[in-house]
């Protein structure tokens, strides 16, 4: 009797919509704050003390990092950088993920292969791709400098050095990291146009509509919430994400493509200062914030009207 009543309760437990749900969710509930809530709420401890990595103690110094950090000019130049770097290199990726989604959807021989392609610089581990970028722009084996000065277009005295001058390194950083961000953003892309009915396009070819009133009028505007969805996601992975600069150029020259992530990793890592480290690191949660609310606000309103 009592084996009986233990399989009814079961039984009433996971047929509770309410029971089952909590459950359910759980688990994610768990991951979530041991993976993010557990190490925001340590970097928001770090940044109001004094510890560092040979520390013993630490004691409450308020905003004393924050100020300090601000007072920093690398911080103000990581930060020019940090928005320079997320806005040119999402700018790119959304103009060639668009063309390359577009073209995707023609029928053609190999388009499978070329599927492939696409999808290798996302499927391949960053830092084996960014180690491949680094022998690529290296200033004495490159072969995009070998290559150019053979065709001709390079001349005896011209010879780059990619990641050794500031514009070139900044261009260097922005086109690796674009190579990185395409296929995410192609596939999501596509996935937004193969959604539009073939109704849509028939009825704007039926108006005489061209290819820029198509694209401007019925393609893009349809697959606006999508496209913003895609801009999100390249924006978070740009601001949080330092492993192409690390790998490339560790900031340099002269901190030219030292961006937040990156000087946070170096001051509190690198450097030991764990408090002033993850004063820098927070830097990122409004600016974060902020951009997530203004695209969720924007893809909603796109996709209401």
């Amino acid at each position: 009797m009592a084996q009986d009543a233990r399989v009814s309760r079961l039984g009433h437990f996971l047929d509770s919509e309410k029971w089952l749900g909590r459950l359910m969710i759980g688990p994610a509930i768990l991951f979530i704050v041991a993976v993010v809530g557990f190490p925001l709420f340590l970097a928001l401890f770090y940044s109001v003390s004094d510890i560092t990595v040979g520390s013993e103690s630490m004691a409450f110094v308020g905003l004393e990092n924050f100020k300090n950090v601000i007072q920093d000019p690398t911080f103000r130049q990581a930060l020019w950088n940090t928005f320079v770097f997320a806005i040119v290199s999402n700018v790119v990726v959304l103009v060639l993920a668009k063309v390359l989604a577009l073209a995707l959807l023609k029928d053609f021989r190999g388009k499978w292969f070329v599927r492939l392609l696409i999808l290798l610089p996302w499927v391949a581990p960053i830092s084996l791709g960014s180690i491949g970028w680094l022998w690529i722009l290296d200033s004495i084996y490159s072969i995009i400098n070998w290559t150019l000065r053979a065709v001709g277009i390079f001349g005896p005295h011209t010879w780059p050095i990619w990641l050794g001058q500031p514009n070139l390194a900044m261009a260097s950083v922005i086109t690796v990291h674009a190579w990185r961000l395409l296929p995410l953003a192609t596939i999501i892309l596509l996935a937004g146009l193969t959604s539009i009915p073939q109704d849509i396009h028939d009825a704007a070819a039926v108006d005489g509509a061209g290819f820029w009133r198509h694209l401007f009028e019925i393609t893009i505007p349809l697959v606006m919430p999508i496209m913003l969805v895609a801009v999100l996601f390249g924006i978070v992975f740009t601001f949080t994400d330092m492993i192409v600069i690390y790998v490339l150029t560790r900031g340099g020259p002269y901190d030219m493509t030292q961006v937040l992530a990156s000087l946070a990793f170096f001051t509190g890592i690198d450097g030991g200062d764990l408090a002033q480290g993850a004063a820098i690191a927070l830097f990122l949660l409004p600016v974060l914030a902020a951009s997530a609310i203004l695209l969720l606000r924007v893809a909603r309103r796109a996709e209401v009207t």
